[in-house]
């Protein structure tokens, strides 16, 4: 009876083989998690920019529409411009701050706008680091 007991007991545990190959499969499985959540943090951040960039955007064309010139800085959205005309403001044009970017970097603005050849102001983010491709307003 003893022969029997040592062989179940025997039987009940994990040889250290089975445990380093489940070891293995859980961390295989726990990159790959990661990798399709940082990939989706990615795109989403992306995104973000980019709605917020267009919500800049939409707000200028407001004030221009009022103003009959473009702000001279995102400020000017918020609160009321010291410009010859500041009577027309009718701001603010902004509900809110949009404070920085997804990556904690402010948005930028060029008034002059070169990237549009200078039919509108450029809004743009610097994008994820290291990523030199800036999201600019369509």
């Amino acid at each position: 009876m003893s022969a029997r007991q040592n062989r179940r007991s025997s039987r009940a545990a994990f040889t250290l083989m089975e445990v380093l190959l489940v070891l293995v499969i859980l961390v295989i499985l726990g990159s790959l998690a990661v990798s399709v959540f940082m990939g989706t943090q990615k795109s989403a951040f992306i995104k973000a920019a980019q709605a917020q960039v267009d919500i800049l955007d939409s707000n200028c064309q407001t004030f221009y529409l009022d103003m009959n010139t473009f702000p001279t800085s995102l400020q000017d959205l918020r609160m009321r411009p010291g410009i010859a005309n500041s009577d027309k403001w009718n701001g603010p044009y902004s509900d809110r701050d949009l404070g920085p970017d997804p990556w904690g970097n402010q948005y930028s603005y060029d008034p002059s706008g070169p990237q549009h050849h200078g039919e509108k102001p450029d809004i743009w983010s610097g994008g994820p680091p290291g990523a030199n491709q800036p999201i600019y307003n369509h």
